[in-house]
């Protein structure tokens, strides 16, 4: 028997020093919801890369412009509540279609939100998160972003 030693390959964990954070845009337009809103959670918490590591904020910068044109399926804007507590006794409830019509960007920005882990990093995930309602038109052209396609539809959801 020879006494010959074993090498394991080591976990590669980042730094916070070390990652270079790129910036996305993706367009909105005829995106479900809930499927633009997992995978903008998916690059935000940095899951797409190799290199991710759970308590360092290994994600990337995303502009979701034209978020008013995005859409629900089935019943949701009619079924979906969103509930708020005013400081007073009492709640104040919202149909997400009220929702949708007063301020867009809040319900994808509040979808986005609940898909992150439920912690102290996830605040600043959700502040690499830029949400425009209409046109394309951002004020981060100075950053370059990348055109990135998300929440591709299937083909029942499709327009026809």
């Amino acid at each position: 028997m020879t006494n010959k030693k074993v090498h394991f390959d080591k976990t590669y964990m980042a730094k916070p020093n070390e990652v270079q954070q790129k910036w996305y845009l993706v367009d909105a337009t005829d995106k479900v919801v809930g499927r633009l809103a997992s995978d903008i959670a998916m690059i935000l918490m940095g899951k797409h890369r190799p290199a991710y590591t759970p308590h360092v904020d290994t994600g990337e910068y995303v502009i979701v412009t034209n978020a008013d044109k995005s859409i629900f399926t089935g019943k949701k804007l009619d079924q979906k509540k969103y509930t708020r507590y005013t400081g007073y006794p009492g709640l104040r409830f919202e149909t997400a279609r009220e929702r949708f019509s007063r301020k867009p960007e809040l319900v994808l920005i509040e979808a986005v939100r609940r898909m992150l882990p439920k912690n102290n990093l996830a605040k600043r995930m959700l502040q690499k998160l830029k949400v425009y309602k209409k046109g394309e038109q951002h004020p981060h052209q100075a950053q370059s972003p990348e055109v990135l396609e998300l929440a591709i539809p299937r083909k029942r959801f499709a327009a026809k």
